[in-house]
């Protein structure tokens, strides 16, 4: 064979051989859709801002409205609205939005079925239908809250201490209290040890890391490209450090007198049944549950340095336009004020003037016994929601750094630092 006849023959050799790699390996993989998820409770599911969507029960089930009644384990209660922040923010480059998160979702919720545990919800774990998401989709930025629920403590019982302190002080006097309660529901303001010790906030944090560091893990196993954003978000307070002054006494009684139920009444309709000096000790807590996600944060960032691992710190996200903070309240509010029903009517109070103490507790039996009827009190609404996306906006837009502030100003601007 001639010298150009080789050279033709290796040439055919080499266009067939591509040729042939060309067939084995088909066009190029189509890039999946990016996606945002929202994992954790109820101040991310949207819990308090309504138009609250079917929801996926353990079973494969689509689960809408059961109707107050239902038991509370129900899927459906995991109210997760189509008004929660991670519909709400902007997130350039994401192609769709996903809410797993569930109101009252504890930490063992990430990786357990919420039923496993007592009081949880008929859903799979979150990490189960993060998987699920995973298989169309390209995780790309995950908002996370968990913390205010835990084997320690949840937000709920801590609202309900507080709140049932000041409604018995306020329509029961001194010696009804001894002889009709006996002595059952302290009338007296909350203390900081009353909502989180110390041992109690350490062992809630190490309990949180354990649960972030499994969706960390998880998120590595089931991304598609490996790059992820994961956003902590920490809590704000619904109530300011101080009352506007129209809360503070009503009939010449303050709450530290004995029976005052005219101001009762009026904290109640305004959203805010609380003592005074109980609303330092909820700040505290408040922080101590900042401190617990910035703390959670440094032990995976110290053990995952390479992780795109940031906190959204909004504890000052409502500041100025917190319940009874402003004349009017609630309206102008970005939380949403104590609510409850007499019965599973659907129908929710919102004055207790005239009440007797009978009546009183007929109402807050229905909340115990049926805690659908006043889950939604103390959280977010839904224009709170819109100022937590501009937060969430903000954190996902921002420089990466561990910890991103987001802060309402008093024109109602918010200064993302």
């Amino acid at each position: 064979m001639g010298l150009l006849q080789r050279a033709a023959a290796v040439v055919m050799f080499l266009v067939s051989a591509a040729g042939i790699q060309a067939v084995q390996s088909g066009p190029a993989q189509a890039a999946l859709p990016t996606a945002a998820v929202a994992l954790g409770d109820s101040f991310v599911s949207g819990e308090g801002a309504g138009d609250y969507q079917p929801v996926v029960d353990a079973s494969g089930t689509a689960q809408a409205f059961p109707g107050w009644s239902a038991p509370n384990s129900n899927a459906y209660f995991c109210h997760r609205s189509a008004n929660a922040s991670v519909f709400a923010a902007s997130l350039p480059g994401i192609q769709q939005r996903f809410n797993l998160a569930c109101s009252g979702a504890q930490p063992a919720d990430v990786s357990a079925p919420s039923s496993a545990r007592a009081e949880g919800r008929a859903v799979a774990s979150q990490l189960d239908q993060l998987r699920s998401i995973a298989q169309t989709h390209d995780i790309d930025v995950v908002l996370v809250g968990l913390g205010s629920n835990n084997t320690q403590f949840t937000f709920g019982d801590v609202a309900t201490l507080c709140a049932n302190r000041f409604i018995a002080d306020a329509w029961t006097g001194w010696w009804e209290f001894w002889a009709y309660l006996k002595g059952e529901v302290p009338q007296k303001p909350c203390t900081a040890a009353d909502l989180a010790t110390d041992a109690e906030v350490a062992a809630a944090t190490t309990e949180t890391t354990a649960a972030l560091r499994q969706i960390l893990d998880t998120l590595a196993q089931i991304d598609a490209d490996g790059v992820h954003q994961v956003i902590l978000q920490t809590y704000t307070n619904p109530l300011p450090p101080e009352l506007a002054p129209q809360y503070h006494d009503e009939d010449n009684r303050t709450d530290t007198r004995d029976k005052f139920r005219a101001l009762g009444a009026e904290r109640y309709a305004a959203g805010c049944p609380i003592h005074r000096a109980s609303l330092a000790p909820g700040h505290v807590f408040s922080r101590n549950l900042g401190s617990l996600v910035k703390n959670a944060q440094a032990t995976l960032a110290a053990e995952r340095p390479a992780a795109d691992l940031r906190v959204l710190d909004v504890q000052q996200a409502f500041d100025g336009a917190r319940l009874c903070e402003n004349a009017g309240s609630p309206a102008g509010a970005l939380a949403t004020p104590v609510r409850v029903q007499d019965g599973p009517s659907g129908t929710f109070i919102t004055s207790l003037s005239g009440w007797d103490k009978i009546g009183i507790q007929r109402a807050a039996n229905t909340c115990v016994t049926y805690f659908q009827t006043c889950q939604e009190s103390w959280h977010p609404n839904a224009a709170g929601h819109t100022v937590l996306g501009r937060c969430l906006t903000g954190a996902f837009t921002a420089v990466p750094r561990a910890i991103v502030t987001c802060a309402r100003n008093a024109n109602g601007t918010l200064t993302i630092s």
